[in-house]
């Protein structure tokens, strides 16, 4: 079959919109339970890395969230003057920035336990179509070079 460059232009027929209209609206739905906390989206997923693993570095965190420095570095800075996290030079190399959480911050953790259940509800689709769902985008990522764990 020839090339139909009009059809390949026609929006409907793009993988990337399907995905950012469905990642914007899914991560919309944590507002309502992260505002009351005074968390961003990008915040909350800061501290998901961190409430998994403490004391990890910029650069760690980054390749986590697949976010730049550019990026990260900023929401680092608020998420500190906010109480939540500390950043620190490494002891062995300290062109290495450590962020720790502080009791604050651990503390956070207890009061968005609820919010993957609450969000998770917000979600019309079978178990079964929301696992399969998962793992293709996780495949999907892995294609770019993301390592889940």
């Amino acid at each position: 079959m020839e090339y139909d460059h009009h059809e390949a232009m026609k929006l409907v027929n793009q993988l990337c919109f399907p995905l950012y209209a469905a990642a914007r609206n899914v991560t919309g739905l944590y507002t309502p339970w992260l505002k009351p906390l005074g968390l961003t989206y990008t915040q909350y997923i800061v501290l998901l890395v961190l409430w998994e693993r403490d004391g990890v570095s910029v650069t760690e965190i980054g390749e986590k969230l697949m976010l730049d420095n550019g990026t990260l570095s900023p929401l680092l800075k608020k998420m500190e003057q906010a109480g939540y996290l500390e950043r620190r030079r490494s002891r062995e190399d300290d062109r290495v920035v450590e962020i720790t959480l502080t009791d604050e911050g651990r503390a956070l953790q207890e009061k968005a336990k609820d919010v993957p259940l609450k969000v998770g509800s917000c979600i019309d689709l079978p178990e079964e179509k929301a696992r399969q769902l998962y793992e293709l985008l996780y495949e999907l990522l892995e294609t770019q070079g993301y390592r889940k764990e």
